[in-house]
Order: structure tokens, then C-alpha cells, then sequence
């Protein structure tokens, strides 16, 4: 296969709905030579949070001169942005190569899209010399694909109901799912809250002799002035010094507790023979990128040309904040950084989410803020349409909204209405934020 049939056969698996097991897993990549066992893996499972502590260990153990693959989910707009190794991503002929070699084991077998994934970016790596990978579950955590690993840490960033079709209806059922990374002696790294989550991840870990060590008790961060904060190790297992004056480049306060989590990962990491120094740290956090997730730039209106200074361009600069917030704990966390990190006259959203996401609690959130709320359907079968959407709010939030099906209607229509101060934000869902970055940035990998 080529690359672009190799794409068309793995879209050809998305009629295999998700499933949770790791036997299908377990049985390919026996046949294919077990390349998980080659590697040494940092695995990273939460609701919220794992993509950007992913991507944050990724770029500060890159900084340091390690070779180390990255595999997330899901992609914005090109499958390729799963998986990387440093800032490259697979090449289209790698990709095509490896999907090929996989497609000819399985026969007439089917898998599921993540299951094929995930194999395709084991092969990778173990053919790749690296000195670490750091694999992102899917979905929850006991079940996913990529819990075929034993890593030298598992994080598990937090728990809030999300997938509650697949993973249980309680905080102490999720947990328990996203619980099922943690393996016999491994230690875990965890932002999660005094809850019922927190409970059970603390059985698991007695159960299981894995070290837990947790934000808020084994090591804590502390804000300062000017976005500045410092980063302080309680545990003494947490080899290192306290990490003083420094800023995440993404905005967020709860980046700042994501940030945390990498570099309790990376201090315990130290015991494996990764060693960085605070100055490799301070710059690499400044330097985290992850599109999608709070991206925010401004774009001349009519040459879509990115710009960085808007004084004096009143009229001709729009501007854009891009959020792949979800669930009930993701859209809170954009909300109160709206309120507090950012200036604006009015606030313009576009939204599009799944239909089997908890819509009643988040749409109301944003939609309580939004000057004018257009609602739109981006692809995929189990996206909400705007009639569905517009269901889940108050007659007040509904006056102001508009039901645009196309998703380039509904931006075009945004930036019509954008006048000069108004932010428009785009959330509600990955695949949506996927679709208009592409439209407004081109695709993110080349």
C-alpha cells in the first residue's frame, strides 16, 4: 500500500466500534516480534491533562539530547500527528511500509483503528533507537491498547467522568479503569483530587508495591508574580532540586500542575540514567507547543497572514482561541481561563461536540460567557447536530445562538461578526478544533 491506501484501510476500521480488551492487542503484536519489549516506555493515562504532560516529557527530555517517540490521540487533522519521534513526525512511505507489514500478519483479521495504531507506532519505535517512548492511552486505562507495557513510570493525570459508557458511572469506577496502568513496582506519578479517584489509586498502588507520588503532597508547585512559578519536591525519593522562577509557554493555570507531573516523571526518571539539568528544564518548559489545546494567535483578515503585533490594525486582525475541551472538567478549566487570562470586548464560540458527551453540563458553561454562540456539527457519526446541541440550553443562551451545520460556514460567520477586540474561541471538540485549524493554519504536518 501506498500512503493514501493505507489511510483508506485504516478508515475502513473505524466500522469496528471501540472495544476494550487486550487480547486481539496482545495476539498481533506476538506475531509481529514483540517490539514493545525492546523499549523503555513512560505510559500516561487521566481524563484531562495527558496530551499536555506528554508533550512536555517529550520536548524537555528532547532538549537534553534523548531520542524519544511520542504516540497520542487522537489527531487533529493527519493520522501522522500520533506519532513522532522529537519534532519529526512518521513520514507518509514509513507509515505506508509499516501498515502494509500489519495489514499482511491480521489476513482476513479485523482490529479496531487505535489496536492498528498502536502496533504501527510499537514497530516504529522498536526500529527507531530510542532512549524512550511515551505512550498516551487511548481510552481509561486497564483495557486500552497500549496497556501491553510495563514502564519505568505510569502518570495518571486525573480523574473526572468522561466515556462514562465504557468506563462506569461513579468517580471510583473511572479510577478504577485508569488505575489498571499501574503495574507491580512502578512508580506513579498522579494530580488526582481527594476523591473517591484518589481512593481507589491509592488501594491499587498498596496492592500493587507501585510508590505513588501525588501533587499537593509529594511535591507541590507555588505562583509567583508575572505567570512565574517554582516547582518543589517534597518526597525524598524525588531526586532533584526546587526549580525556581519558571513559566509554561502554554497558558492555563492547570498547566502549571500538568508541568508539574513531567518533572516529578523526569526527577524519577533520574534512577533510569536520564539526567537534565534545571537549565534544560526552565528552557523546555518555555518551549512546550501542543496545537489545539489553548491556541491562541491572530490572523490578518484578509492574507490570513499570522501576526504578533495588533496595535494599530484595528478591523484588520482577528483573533482565535483554539480549545479541544470536552468534558464538564476541561470546559471549567477553559472557562476560568477566559476569565482570567484573557481581554476581550465580546466572546464568539464556536461549538461542536459528540453526541455522547455530557452536553447539559458543558455547553452551559461556555454558553453563559459567548456574546454570540454558533453551533455546528463537525464530521463524524456520533457528532451532535446544532438542533441537538441548542436542546441542553436555557431560552436566555438560546436568543444568542445561531444553528450553522457547516463547519466553514460557522467560522466564516464568526469572523463576519468579529469586530475589533472580540476573541473567538473554537471548542467543544478535538475534531472540530482539527477542522478549523486546518482551514485557518493549514495542516500541521507536512
Amino acid at each position: 500500500m501506498n500512503f493514501q491506501e493505507a489511510q483508506l484501510y485504516l478508515d475502513s476500521l473505524q466500522f469496528h466500534k471501540i472495544k476494550l480488551g487486550l487480547d486481539s492487542m496482545r495476539s498481533l503484536l506476538a506475531r509481529v516480534g514483540h517490539p514493545e519489549t525492546t523499549l523503555r516506555f513512560v505510559h500516561v493515562a487521566g481524563a484531562n491533562g495527558k496530551g499536555s504532560v506528554s508533550i512536555t516529557l517529550l520536548t524537555l527530555l528532547a532538549r537534553a539530547g534523548y531520542r524519544v517517540g511520542l504516540y497520542t490521540s487522537p489527531h487533529l487533522s493527519s493520522v501522522r500527528e500520533r506519532f513522532r519521534i522529537g519534532d519529526q513526525f512518521i513520514s507518509p512511505e514509513k507509515f505506508a511500509e509499516l501498515a502494509t507489514r500489519i495489514k499482511i500478519v491480521l489476513g482476513e483479521e479485523k482490529i479496531t483503528y487505535f489496536e492498528f495504531t498502536t502496533a504501527l507506532a510499537l514497530l516504529w519505535f522498536a526500529e527507531s533507537r530510542l532512549d524512550l517512548v511515551i505512550l498516551e492511552t487511548g481510552l481509561g486505562g486497564r483495557l486500552d491498547a497500549t496497556n501491553v507495557v510495563t514502564p519505568l513510570v505510569a502518570v495518571i493525570t486525573n480523574v473526572t467522568m468522561d466515556h462514562e459508557a465504557y468506563l462506569g458511572n461513579t468517580v471510583a469506577a473511572v479510577a478504577a479503569e485508569k488505575a489498571g496502568i499501574i503495574k507491580e513496582g512502578v512508580p506513579v506519578v498522579s494530580g488526582v483530587a481527594a476523591d473517591d479517584g484518589l481512593a481507589v489509586l491509592r488501594r491499587t498502588c498498596h496492592e500493587r508495591h507501585a510508590p505513588l507520588y501525588l501533587y499537593g503532597e509529594d511535591f507541590l508547585s507555588q505562583s509567583g508574580a508575572d505567570r512565574l512559578w517554582d516547582w518543589i519536591p517534597v518526597h525524598t525519593d524525588l531526586h532533584g532540586e526546587r526549580h525556581e522562577s519558571l513559566r509554561c509557554s502554554m497558558r492555563g493555570s492547570y498547566q502549571i500542575i500538568n508541568a508539574s507531573l513531567a518533572l516529578a516523571t523526569v526527577s524519577l526518571l533520574q534512577r533510569h540514567g536520564f539526567s537534565l539539568s534545571p537549565e534544560t528544564l526552565r528552557q523546555g518548559l518555555a518551549e512546550v507547543r501542543w496545537p489545539g489545546r489553548l491556541e491562541s494567535f491572530c490572523l490578518h483578515r484578509h492574507s490570513r497572514r499570522v501576526v504578533s503585533d495588533t496595535q494599530g490594525k484595528e478591523g484588520e486582525i482577528v483573533c482565535y482561541l483554539l480549545d479541544g475541551a470536552h468534558n464538564p472538567a476541561g470546559v471549567e478549566s477553559l472557562v476560568d481561563t477566559l476569565n482570567h487570562e484573557y481581554d476581550y470586548q465580546r466572546l464568539i464560540v464556536v461549538w461542536g461536540a459528540m453526541i455522547d458527551k455530557d452536553l447539559a453540563k458543558t455547553l452551559p458553561l461556555i454558553g453563559k460567557l459567548a456574546a454570540v454562540l454558533l453551533l455546528t456539527q463537525p464530521e463524524g457519526e456520533r457528532a451532535a447536530t446544532p438542533e441537538q446541541l441548542l436542546a441542553h440550553l436555557d431560552e436566555t443562551t438560546q436568543t444568542r445562538c445561531r444553528r450553522i451545520a457547516s463547519v466553514e460556514e460557522a467560522l466564516h460567520r464568526a469572523e463576519e461578526l468579529a469586530e475589533t477586540g472580540d476573541l473567538i474561541v473554537v471548542a467543544g471538540s478535538l475534531y472540530l478544533v482539527g477542522a478549523v485549524r486546518k482551514l485557518l493554519l493549514g495542516e500541521l504536518v507536512t
